[in-house]
């Protein structure tokens, strides 16, 4: 690795650090002020978990610094910080809202334990992976997201949240295919999506 992308991944990590603990400290205050908020604290935890991969991540083998994939992936990790935490619309109860929550974390959790320490905020190759949720999806943890995110926005719904995730969700589809331009150089990576078709959204994409 050269000086130049070792400061790079430094500064990768310590942004996500840093933008993580902005989110926190205004969402544990929302939290505070209404408790039964169960949704408001799964998102913490959700975020915290994506915090933790990114930093104990290991150096890929190839990355894509792409100025515009940087700042792309830098907007759909950092969402979160442009949503609107007050109090919303329930548009389903807390609980089951929470529930879409939790099927969404466990989705993650499994893909995430799959990827074990290759797993980071921008495009990248860290090695194939075909086990656990990776047999169905290419891109589960993307899906898990998208569960967690639906169930967070249906019990805090508002304008503002609605346009953050569909924008998000854009966000998302071209990562994919930016990270997919990067694994496709890998023979078996090409083999694998031969024989999975969609990327992480069922019957979709």
């Amino acid at each position: 690795m050269t000086r130049d992308q070792m400061i790079g991944e430094i500064v990768m990590r310590l942004l996500a650090v840093l933008m993580y603990s902005v989110f926190v400290s205004s969402a544990l205050y929302q939290f505070h002020k209404d408790p039964s908020r169960i949704t408001l604290l799964l998102l913490v935890i959700s975020e915290l978990l994506t915090l933790g991969l990114v930093v104990c991540t290991r150096v890929p083998r190839e990355r894509d610094w792409n100025p515009v994939t940087v700042v792309i992936s830098l907007c759909a990790s950092f969402y979160f910080l442009a949503f609107r935490i007050a109090p919303g619309i329930h548009l389903l109860p807390e609980t089951v809202a929470a529930g879409l929550q939790i099927a969404g974390l466990a989705i993650q959790v499994s893909a995430k334990l799959s990827l074990r320490r290759s797993f980071g905020i921008l495009p990248a190759n860290r090695g194939v992976v075909v086990s656990g949720p990776y047999r169905f999806l290419r891109h589960p943890i993307y899906f898990g997201y998208f569960v967690s995110q639906a169930g967070f926005l249906l019990s805090n719904f508002g304008i503002r949240n609605l346009v953050v995730l569909l924008l998000l969700w854009a966000l998302q589809m071209f990562r994919v295919v930016r990270e997919e331009r990067v694994l496709v150089k890998d023979a078996r990576y090409r083999e694998y999506a031969a024989r999975v078709r969609y990327r992480f959204i069922p019957g979709v994409f």
